[in-house]
This record gives C-alpha cells, structure tokens and sequence, in this order.
C-alpha cells in the first residue's frame, strides 16, 4: 500500500483527489507544518528537502514533488482519465499545460501565500501579496483564453490532471470576486469540483481555507 505524509496547508490534498480520482489505496501520515514535523530528523530522513507531500510506493521507493507524484500514480495506474497516454493525440497539450501551471502559476502561489518569506521589510509584505495575486490572476488570463476557444477543458472535452491543478490553486485566491473577469477558468472549474469522487477533496479544501484564516488570525502559521 502506498504511505502518504502530508497534512493540513499543503499541496497534500492535490494527491489525495488524485487517490480518490483512481480509486487507489493510501495509508495518510499526518505532518504538521504548523508544528515544524516537516523539519524533523524524522521527516527529513524521508525527504530531505522537507517539503510535503512524500509518498512512498508499495515498492518501498520515496517519490515528492507534487505534481510528479500526481503524473506518476496517474501513469501508473492507467488514469486515462487523468493524463492521456504517451501515444494520445493529447499528449502534448496535456504536456502543455501542465508545465505551465507547474512552472509558472504554482511558483507566484507561494509567493502570496507566504510574502514574508519573500520580502527584506515586513512594511514590505503586503505589497508582495498584491503584486503575487496580480501575477497570479495574469497567468489565469492566458489560461482563460485558452479555455475560451478550445474548453470547457484544457484538452476540450476531456478533463484531465490540468484541470484538476488549475481549480485547486484557482480556489485559493481571495477575494473569490477576482475571478469574475475568468468565465472559461470559472466554468471550468465548475466542472472540476462537480465530479462526483472529488466533491469530497474540495469540500475539505474549503473547511482548510478557513481553518488556516483562523490560524492566522490567531497569529498562528507557517513560518
């Protein structure tokens, strides 16, 4: 059975809707960011970069970085549903997409989630979380358009991984109004949440949003 480590305020739940997606067994071991596990002696010796998620394979081999996890269980376990074969006509939008959320909205996330960590002043910090949002919502406008001509999917009519990222990131951006101007990204997202095995993911991805606000308002959180 494959381990999962991962916990609450991490990309741990992209993984898990990918689980539920394909119907696969996990045993999840929770980390507590907010407590620094992920730093431990422990956790390190798992993945020393101490990032979570990790997933450790029935074969005993310790896989991170999110969206490789997420290509490799798709792969693995024939999830066509999630990412079309090497030797689909798909592929390669598929490619496509999934770098550029990867490579260039996925970075900008952490920059407004964390500006503290990005900054030299802390006079300075909201003006990253701006700055990061308005970069965000830029890299949504190209992939809006995309949807606009070719969607509702990424890969049209398909659904795939793409989507899967995108509306994960997507939700997390406030206030929700932002994404008004984005009615492909919106439909599209619709969509995404709408499928039946991964209500459940996302209902946890908004009880998530609002127990770290808590957190934070109680001047908790991820350093």
């Amino acid at each position: 059975m494959y381990i999962l480590y991962g916990g609450s305020f991490t990309r741990t739940q992209i993984v898990e809707m990918v689980m539920a997606e394909g119907d696969i067994a996990y045993e999840l071991r929770e980390i507590d960011i907010t407590r620094d596990e992920h730093r431990t002696p422990e956790y390190l010796a798992i993945n020393p970069a101490g990032w979570v998620p990790a997933l450790v394979t029935p074969d005993g081999e310790t896989l991170y970085e999110t969206p490789a996890i997420s290509l490799y269980l798709s792969e693995h376990h024939d999830l066509t549903q999630l990412a079309p074969r090497t030797d689909e006509p798909e592929r390669g939008m598929f490619l496509s997409g999934l770098f550029y959320i990867t490579d260039d909205l996925e970075p900008v996330m952490k920059r407004y989630f964390y500006p503290h960590r990005f900054v030299l002043r802390p006079d300075d910090t909201a003006g990253m979380k701006q700055h990061s949002l308005d970069i965000a919502l830029d890299r949504l406008s190209v992939i809006d358009q995309r949807l606009s001509h070719g969607g509702p999917f990424h890969l049209g009519e398909r659904f795939s991984l793409v989507d899967l990222i995108m509306t994960y990131w997507a939700c997390y951006l406030e206030p929700a109004d932002v994404l008004e101007p984005y009615r492909a990204v919106k439909h599209c997202m619709g969509l995404v949440m709408d499928r039946p095995k991964l209500q459940a993911g996302f209902d946890a991805l908004q009880a998530g949003k609002q127990e770290f606000a808590q957190l934070k308002a109680r001047g908790g959180g991820v350093a």
